[in-house]
């Protein structure tokens, strides 16, 4: 399989997998316990039908729309996640370059492969950074104050990693970042020497967003469990997002919010945005999808607050299903990450170009030519 043959999402999936040692893949692919919130997450896209109108005259549409103060050429973010340098040697670079050339909004996470200074040199588009609350008082305030002068946009507390899920595909595999070759996993690695041989001979895996403060950052390998049962800080309360967002000072999101309860708290703190998440079914199994409780959360905070539906995207038609249920924009990480890991930059760039026709052409056969115009009205659910 070839990236000209990658047609849709899932095809960048099947194209990941023949190229990533087992380990890696199962850490981008794998979610929490029996994985059945990370299979709801795309699935609840099925129980909702979209109503088209027609003879509406979209000659010429406009699929732009504000995103937190920044306009986006889609109604779509590429959400911040982790370690993208063991996926692919060109990492976060990739997806910024990607990005900026479509003119959306993207995130890099606190466990990202490349620093906040280097991203915030390489790209004016609009940029987010993912902030995990650290045990740590001291990293939590220098990884702030360097996205401050690196002019990111948009701070996105997550909320949702007091603990670790039980991942058990990272479990088996022994997966750690870096990377450790075990007896389990050798094989892996050997059967697969292109990836191999980039992670080897490539500049020196780190996380330079944390190598000031903790051993995690030098390239010291730790599971991801570990990681965050041990470095993350467990008391983190309303309080902590408060005084988060008050030394941050610019726009201000809450990444993990799930019930109307902690929407409506979020508005109260002065919030500007949530992430409607449950870390990609990643933390806890069980937990509701995004999408299915995207309407509770309307009814409650709806021209509060921008409420952005995170995970499970697939479909340019699953973005739009979102907006019609009141959602300000769609999000996701497995979206881009099967593709980073098939073909690096090239890869993500043609998923998010795949992307891009879906949700135009979607639009076009919705009868609408702006965002905006995707109501209520237009879904009907089963």
């Amino acid at each position: 399989m070839r990236l000209a043959n990658c047609h849709n999402i899932d095809d960048f999936r099947r194209l990941a997998q023949r190229r990533l040692p087992w380990p890696v893949f199962d850490y981008i692919d794998g979610a929490a316990d029996d994985e059945l919130t990370k299979g709801r997450n795309t699935a609840a896209y099925a129980d909702a039908d979209l109503v088209p109108d027609v003879l509406a005259g979209v000659a010429t549409i406009d699929p732009s729309c504000t995103i937190m103060g920044r306009r986006s050429a889609l109604p779509l973010l590429l959400s911040p996640t982790a370690l993208q340098r063991v996926f692919h040697w060109q990492g976060e670079r990739a997806v910024a370059r990607a990005a900026e050339k479509f003119g959306l909004w993207c995130g890099i996470s606190s466990l990202a492969t490349v620093s906040i200074e280097e991203i915030g040199a390489l790209i004016s588009s609009p940029k987010l950074f993912q902030l995990y609350v650290h045990k740590d008082a001291g990293l939590n305030r220098s990884m702030i104050e360097r996205c401050q002068a690196a002019k990111f946009d948009a701070i996105a507390l997550t909320v949702d990693t007091i603990v670790s899920g039980k991942r058990e595909r990272c479990a088996r595999s022994g997966f750690t970042s870096p990377p450790r070759f075990t007896p389990a996993s050798a094989l892996s690695y050997a059967v697969k020497p292109r990836w191999a041989l980039d992670y080897v001979l490539r500049e020196k895996f780190r996380l330079p967003n944390l190598d000031t403060h903790v051993d995690a950052g030098t390239g010291e390998a730790v599971s991801i469990a570990g990681y965050f049962n041990t470095m993350l800080d467990p008391s983190m309360n309303w309080q902590t997002a408060e005084a988060i967002r008050s030394q941050w000072g610019g726009t201000f999101c809450l990444k993990g919010v799930m019930s109307a309860a902690d929407a409506r708290r979020a508005v109260d703190i002065g919030a500007d945005a949530i992430m409607v998440s449950n870390h990609g079914g990643r933390q806890l199994d069980g937990s509701r999808a995004p999408f299915d409780q995207l309407r509770e959360i309307v009814d409650a905070v709806g021209g509060e607050i921008e409420i952005i539906c995170d995970g499970g995207v697939r479909r340019g038609t699953h973005v739009l299903k979102a907006l019609c249920a009141g959602a300000t924009a769609a999000s996701g990480g497995r979206l881009y990450l099967y593709a980073l890991a098939a073909a690096g930059q090239a890869g993500v760039e043609r998923a998010l170009a795949i992307l891009q026709d879906e949700i135009e052409r979607g639009m076009k056969l919705m009868g609408v030519t702006r965002p905006e115009q995707l109501t209520a009205e237009r879904l009907r659910w089963r």
